[in-house]
């Protein structure tokens, strides 16, 4: 990551990195096209889409204000429309849909096209890898998208304007396709992106092993509806040239230069807003085990220093009041020092946001090893511990305590099912700052079990999506019904193609996510 670049291309192309307001429609946007131009560099696109869909999908919008509340890492404390879900619908989260499609994307598809053309892979490669990681936040939160006719509105043969919606199924087999591809292309591929690149600098070994995990992490959300298909891309993944993660300095990250134009988008945020509170659901499974990135993840209650708690989810204005006070904010390493409000944070304006992490990867090989989904060397037990603590050695907690922590009997590995269980909580735990990718597991594992829509909530039942973009029903209404008449209702209980079978989780249990039906502790 070079924070050089980032500063240039603020120059051409300075960004709109508004603070978020209750209004979530209102996304964050560069001001400025790149897409406008005769011709601009593939290295500055890359940049300008990579920023972007960091900032969309980790950022104060679909993370902060959607999933990260309906996943409960985080509970919302003044104005609890989005934890209550009543501004998650079609209306209040179009952005989310319709700005990757004429934004990102699109960047991305232009470097594509030209690393390809100029038979690059360091070029076209890292495009590719981002493109669908894009696409599988877009289509692990709606379901069936425009996905193989989409991007083609400007194209001389195609020039789709309205793009029919494609089965999640069969994204998900292009995914495999394109992630090998990628992984095989980059192997001996020429070119680089060079300082363009703000996730591995160019470094295509990264890159391979960034998308052979990613490619894992799409096989493993197919495991309960298509195990076969699970089994052989996982096997695939482990084998990929590159191969995967292998440690945190593997890890996909954006650092953010903190310079007052490109900064953290949480820490951006959180000048101007006090209304993250750490949730009572994280907050009870950290404290369950001692856990030590609790004064990481969280800061001590504005009422109390010595303590740490968390709020209740989807409560009333008047009934979550009181937990501005007595419910502990997100850790100070988010914040970016003064704010509006008062209060001192830390340096959270060059903190980093994590695309995906070695930890995560560790705790997929736990679960395939233990049920049997690939032969990989170790077993479920050491690669659950080494999960575990590289995810606090990310969050910077001292060799020591990682050590205590894992000798705890609560913590100790127990195999089988209650295995599978700890390994589906500690990596919802290590999770923390990508709210969607947490709830796509919650939804594949049902863990944690207390994961369930607060006294206030607008429905009885966790989202298991969000609702098509009003803009697609305004402009697309024929496509859209007929997704709708495949995939179900246009409702946040319809389950997608790989949630269909929940009952196949070895972890499952009746009534996950129903207000009042989690078992008790």
């Amino acid at each position: 990551m070079t924070n050089t670049k980032l500063r240039t291309l603020a120059v051409l192309l300075p960004l709109g990195f508004g603070v978020a307001g209750c209004n979530s429609d209102k996304l964050t946007n560069l001001n400025v096209n790149p897409n406008s131009p005769e011709d601009v560099p593939a290295s500055s696109l890359f940049t300008a889409g990579a920023v972007r869909g960091v900032n969309l999908w980790l950022g104060a919008n679909y993370d902060l204000r959607g999933t990260e509340f309906v996943t409960q890492h985080l509970a919302e404390v003044q104005y609890p429309d989005e934890d209550r879900y009543a501004r998650l619908t079609g209306g209040s989260t179009q952005g989310y849909f319709d700005t990757p499609y004429i934004q990102e994307l699109e960047d991305y598809q232009k470097v594509i096209s030209k690393g390809t053309t100029a038979n690059q892979a360091g070029v076209y490669g890292p495009a590719l890898v981002m493109r669908t990681w894009e696409f599988s936040y877009i289509t692990n939160t709606w379901g069936d998208i425009p996905y193989f006719d989409a991007l083609q509105g400007d194209s001389a043969k195609a020039g789709v304007l309205s793009p029919k919606y494609d089965a999640q199924k069969d994204i998900y087999a292009d995914f495999f396709k394109v992630l090998d591809k990628a992984s095989k292309d980059m192997s001996s591929g020429s070119g680089s992106l060079g300082s363009g690149d703000p996730i591995y600098g160019g470094n295509l070994v990264g890159w391979q092993r960034f998308s052979n995990s990613l490619r894992a992490r799409t096989a493993l959300q197919l495991v309960n509806v298509d195990p076969t298909t699970a089994r052989a891309q996982l096997t695939a993944a482990f084998a990929a040239p590159g191969g995967v993660l292998q440690s945190n300095s593997d890890n996909a990250k954006l650092v953010w230069p903190g310079d007052g134009v490109y900064n953290n988008p949480w820490a951006l945020n959180f000048a101007t807003r006090d209304d993250h509170r750490i949730s009572l659901v994280l907050m009870d499974l950290l404290k369950s085990n001692n856990d030590p990135r609790i004064p990481i993840y969280a800061q001590p209650t504005p009422a109390d220093p010595s303590v740490y708690a968390g709020a209740p989810n989807a409560l009333l204005a008047s009934a979550a009041a009181p937990y501005i006070t007595s419910a502990s904010r997100p850790g100070a390493v988010f914040y970016p020092g003064n704010t509006a409000y008062g209060f001192y944070g830390g340096g959270g304006n060059s903190f980093p946001s994590f695309l995906m992490t070695y930890a995560e990867v560790e705790f997929i090989k736990a679960e395939a090893v233990q049920r049997g989904l690939a032969t990989i060397a170790g077993s479920a037990a050491s690669h659950y511990q080494a999960g575990i603590r590289a995810s606090m050695e990310q969050w910077g907690v001292d060799e020591s305590a990682i050590d205590a922590y894992l000798g705890q009997s609560s913590v100790a590995y127990k195999g089988g099912t209650p295995g599978l269980a700890q390994i589906a909580q500690q990596k919802w735990i290590a999770l923390f700052t990508d709210g969607g990718q947490a709830w796509n597991e919650w939804r594949r594992t049902c863990q944690p079990m207390s994961v369930q829509p607060g006294p206030a909530a607008t429905q009885t039942a966790v989202p298991r999506r969000f609702q098509y973009s009003i803009t697609e029903t305004s402009v697309n209404l024929t496509n859209v019904n007929a997704a709708i008449a495949v995939q179900g209702a246009d409702v946040f209980t319809t389950r997608m193609y790989w949630d269909k079978q929940p009952t196949a989780a070895p972890t499952y249990f009746t009534g996950c996510g129903v207000r009042g039906q989690a078992p008790a502790p």
